[in-house]
């Protein structure tokens, strides 16, 4: 465990309480923008803190990915992408800073300018910005890339692009976008929007173009090779732009990157252990405890990596559609969370070793508190308060069985909601009034054994309870396409939330997500009242406002039992080559997409 992470925890917290408890009138152009307050790094910063200045550049890793793919474009719906493209191919007007809550520093813009009610954001290009072909970016590539990713990319760029009033040259190198909408967070998430080519896109098919047609990035690493859904390997830019920029030193380390795919994460972890993989992450406490003891660890060519966060634990777990039968009915989810053995099924999988998600935002400040809603949370959700699902003002906890294979309490429960619910059993099958079994799918990719396993357990308990869970494994495009237009009963869900929650929120659960296909909000959340939450947080004026509506937002979504929540990950586990290094100073976030290998690099051994 890195300690250097710990003696920091102190510092952390003081300056993200600065951060969120102050505000300040920008009203110049600035070098970075911050949600609340100011920037925690000066103009003249020489790196990020987490990263090392003078990191040694070169070397190659290979990094492995589960599944397959067959696209290249990470900015639209269709195909499957390698999750790393839009990380290190791409670049933003802005790029963040993981050491705090929510602060842009410039990247493609040398500065950034907001009014006091953040009304608009102004940016100027800095002079030398260039696509990876060496052509200067424009202020009509910016322009350009706002208009086609907000009505041909991806759904995820569809909210901004809606809240625009409108975007302006305003000089050689600078524009200004001005929205329609009271919402503070507008100004960060258009400096984040990727910037693509003009002149590579215009006038053609961008939704829909062939895997051969990548898009053109900025980003320190290039496509320079690749076999559809085998591999795909990423070259350094020798002539990278943004080399020298504050925001890079002592990043993007490496040569060379590959990105190798493997049918399972079984398959994956053998090559790991054979050589073939440079690093890979482990999800799983259990195995990270048994199974890492492989000859390459003995031996030293293996280093185990632990990263702590003090990021929100988000929601991992089996999400069911509520717009389907019977999953509409609250009383038959709770029955199901109920019924699902979560004590039993964590020492089975992991030794016990990972405590249990209990809200959306639980281990961080953003969490709902225990028990009945007060102050300003109470008052926030008081107008909603007959439509609210039971726990919401009262308080929710998710069960806790005894640890014992029957879960008798958790049975005996979920039988009451059942038979409330209009179910009853008929010769040990639930069936409702008409005579209808209680029966649904569980969607899973099939790559997938962690999940399957927990769905084994998981299927046993129902049956003992009346009610036929099928499980269905599919391949990963299948299920990406399957998910994306909500073409399932229950499936798999992860949603990682940070500390600083704002638009996307609509995207995960606003009521006009669920029903726009390609969205997050896999549940099928429509309540006015989360909706009302996500406005009181972009509209926040200060921190405590902010706090408030995410914790009765958190309150809302945990109370709707829309997800059964599996274990959080609080700590990042990482085991990788010796060769592979990392800095003793760790962000705030911990690890994340691009930690690893962001600001890793190689250094040979000496034998």
């Amino acid at each position: 465990m890195n300690t250097v992470f710990f003696r920091r925890i102190r510092q952390v917290l003081l300056i993200v309480t600065a951060i969120l408890y102050t505000t300040h009138a920008v009203a110049e152009p600035q070098h970075g923008l911050s949600m609340y307050g100011d920037p925690a790094l000066p103009p003249d910063f020489v790196s990020l803190p987490y990263a090392r200045p003078d990191a040694p550049r070169g070397g190659s890793i290979t990094l492995g990915n589960t599944g397959g793919f067959d696209s290249l474009n990470p900015f639209v719906r269709k195909g499957t992408v390698p999750w790393q493209l839009r990380f290190f191919t791409h670049e933003s007007l802005m790029g963040r800073s993981w050491d705090e809550p929510f602060t842009l520093y410039g990247l493609l813009a040398e500065s950034v300018e907001v009014p006091d009610d953040r009304s608009w954001v102004a940016f100027t290009l800095r002079e030398n910005a260039r696509f990876s072909d060496g052509s200067p970016v424009t202020i009509d590539d910016v322009i350009f890339s706002y208009e086609l990713l907000g009505s041909q990319g991806h759904p995820r760029y569809l909210g901004l692009a809606g809240q625009i009033a409108a975007i302006d040259q305003t000089g050689p190198r600078s524009l200004r976008i001005t929205f329609n909408t009271d919402n503070r967070e507008l100004a960060l998430l258009a400096g984040m929007r990727p910037i693509l080519s003009r002149a590579q896109w215009e006038g053609r098919d961008f939704a829909n173009a062939p895997i051969a047609d990548i898009p053109l990035g900025t980003g320190p690493y290039v496509v320079s090779d690749y076999e559809a859904g085998r591999f795909v390997q990423l070259t350094r830019n020798p002539d990278y732009w943004g080399a020298e920029l504050p925001l890079r030193a002592g990043t993007h380390n490496f040569d060379r990157i590959r990105l190798d795919f493997y049918g399972d994460a079984s398959v994956m972890f053998e090559g790991f252990k054979a050589g073939d993989i440079s690093a890979v992450r482990e999800f799983n406490a259990e195995k990270w405890a048994r199974q890492y003891d492989f000859p390459a660890v003995q031996r030293g060519d293996v280093v185990r990596s632990e990263i702590p966060h003090l990021k929100p634990s988000g929601m991992t777990g089996f999400v069911m559609n509520t717009r389907r039968p019977p999953f509409d009915d609250w009383r038959v989810r709770e029955a199901l969370i109920q019924a699902f053995n979560f004590e039993y099924i964590n020492d089975t999988l992991t030794g016990g070793a990972q405590p249990r998600i209990t809200s959306y935002f639980s281990n961080s400040v953003l969490a709902m508190a225990p028990g009945p809603a007060s102050g300003a949370v109470a008052d926030l959700l008081a107008p909603f308060a007959d439509s609210l699902l039971p726990g919401t003002l009262e308080g929710y906890e998710l069960p806790v069985t005894d640890g014992s294979l029957r879960n008798r309490r958790g049975i005996r429960r979920a039988m009451a909601l059942l038979e409330e619910a209009g179910w009853t059993p008929q010769d040990g099958i639930m069936r409702n009034a008409s005579g209808d079994a209680l029966a649904f799918t569980l969607l899973i990719a099939q790559n997938s054994s962690e999940n399957r396993a927990i769905a084994d357990i998981y299927q046993s308990a129902l049956d003992r309870l009346g009610v036929e869970m099928t499980i269905e494994a599919t391949d990963d495009a299948q299920f990406t396409e399957r998910t994306s237009a909500f073409d399932f009963e229950m499936t798999t869900y992860r949603r990682a939330l940070s500390l600083s929650p704002g638009n996307e929120q609509r995207f995960y659960w606003g009521s006009d997500s669920a029903s726009q296909e390609g969205s997050r909000n896999l549940m099928g959340v429509t309540s006015p009242a989360a909706d009302a939450m996500i406005d009181a947080m972009l509209q926040a004026r200060t921190a405590e406002e902010f706090t408030s509506a995410v914790r009765a937002l958190d309150r809302i979504l945990t109370a709707g039992r829309y997800v059964i929540p599996f274990w959080q990950y609080t700590t990042g586990r990482i085991a990788h080559i010796k060769e592979m290094k990392f800095p003793d100073e760790l962000p705030l976030y911990g690890d994340g997409p691009n930690y690893m290998p962001e600001v890793w690099w190689y250094e040979a051994s000496d034998q």
